[in-house]
């Protein structure tokens, strides 16, 4: 705060607003004293991580420059969707202290100024003019970013995050995630889209990773393959993981097997629209910690289940999740309900061809599992049972 001098005859009267002032530190004397400006950055950073509201953060970093750096360092979580913005190094300079990133919309080569928005569970894409012209598919080879441009990407933000605990990715190659795991020695949780069998080499870098999302085909947006020789490299290489999501992804016995005597700390295990060989069921008695397992969106759960005694079950198994499944197979029904035999929980949600047939091979569970099904499913399931049955 700034003092008005008095003048040595005494008078009390104020200074005079048209006298020259030998203070000139403060250009306009009418205006507030700026307290803010005052403050250090690590209080002010203190202030701004009070507020309850983390979407403000965005509006603070508008007030001035130094408010933008403060407030950058408060963002945590980023979905990338400008390329170019991780390529400048703006990412990293602007957010230092990020901890999950997901680059997959960004590596997408699609229409921004686009009316139409594709959105499903595991993405969401602008789709282009020319979408029917991919054999089937909404992303081509070429709507992708090349490879090598993905994994320079990566590696520019890795030198300047380093404390990244989950990332997203598209299109990695095997360079690119051995970097991340070279670099980020905290990284627990991964969602790889679009990276087929010669890119999972590079996760043997990812030693403490506990979670993992595995993508290898959309029905209808993308497709790549993964195979037996993935779910085998992916098994040795992550012998931490704790969940395991496998979606779109081929294999069978071997891979399943794999997976089940290399981590042996998983405890979640999901499979969606999967297109396993039959037998591959016969493989999870060899994952001994499995506590959940929950099959989703799968047109078939086992086309040729073997016989029973390969079906043993699994010893820690706890629940049993089916959702939006074909269960018209029997065969594939019943052996699956053998290998889960020690469940107390089933849920069965939105799925065709649920019959007496199948409520029957369900009494093999103990008798403290529970049959959880809303209303509206029960009845649609009814009504798809009757018209299987003429």
């Amino acid at each position: 705060m700034r003092l008005q001098s008095l003048p040595n005859s005494g008078s009390t009267t104020p200074h005079s607003d048209s006298e020259p002032d030998s203070d000139s530190s403060n250009p306009n004397p009418s205006a507030p004293p700026d307290c803010i400006s005052l403050l250090s950055d690590e209080l002010l950073l203190k202030v701004l991580s009070k507020l309850p509201d983390r979407n403000q953060h965005l509006s603070n970093s508008l007030v001035c420059t130094r408010w933008c750096v403060v407030s950058g360092k408060l963002i945590q979580s980023i979905k990338l969707l400008d390329w170019e913005f991780m390529e400048s190094g703006r990412l990293t300079f602007r957010f230092p202290n990020l901890v999950d990133v997901s680059l997959a919309h960004a590596c997408i080569i699609s229409e921004r100024n686009s009316g139409i928005l594709f959105i499903n569970k595991f993405l969401s894409i602008h789709l282009s003019s020319g979408l029917f012209e991919n054999d089937g598919v909404l992303i081509s080879n070429g709507d992708v970013l090349d490879s090598e441009e993905v994994d320079r990407g990566v590696r520019i933000m890795v030198q300047g995050c380093r404390n990244l605990r989950r990332v997203v990715l598209m299109n990695v190659s095997e360079k690119g995630l051995s970097f991340l795991g070279e670099e980020c020695d905290y990284l627990q949780e991964m969602e790889l889209h679009y990276s087929g069998d010669l890119a999972l080499p590079g996760i043997f870098k990812c030693q403490n990773l506990q979670i993992l999302k595995l993508i290898g085909s959309i029905s209808g947006v993308y497709d790549s393959v993964v195979t037996d020789i993935g779910l085998t490299i992916l098994a040795r290489g992550c012998r931490r993981l704790v969940k395991l999501e496998l979606v779109g992804c081929e294999g069978s016995y071997d891979g399943i097997k794999a997976i089940g005597q290399c981590c042996q700390m998983l405890e979640e295990l999901t499979l969606c629209n999967h297109k396993m060989d039959g037998g591959w069921l016969s493989a999870l008695s060899y994952c001994e910690n499995l506590k959940t397992l929950k099959i989703l969106s799968c047109n078939e759960i086992d086309r040729n289940p073997g016989s029973d005694e390969h079906l043993w079950p699994c010893p820690m198994l706890e629940e049993l999740q089916l959702r939006q499944c074909q269960m018209r197979e029997k065969q594939g029904v019943r052996a699956l309900f053998l290998v889960c035999q020690p469940i107390r929980k089933l849920v069965i949600e939105d799925c065709w061809g649920l019959n007496n047939n199948v409520f029957a091979a369900a009494s093999i569970f103990s008798f403290e599992a529970s049959l959880e099904v809303p209303l509206v499913a029960i009845i649609f399931q009814i009504l798809s049972c009757w018209l299987v049955n003429i």
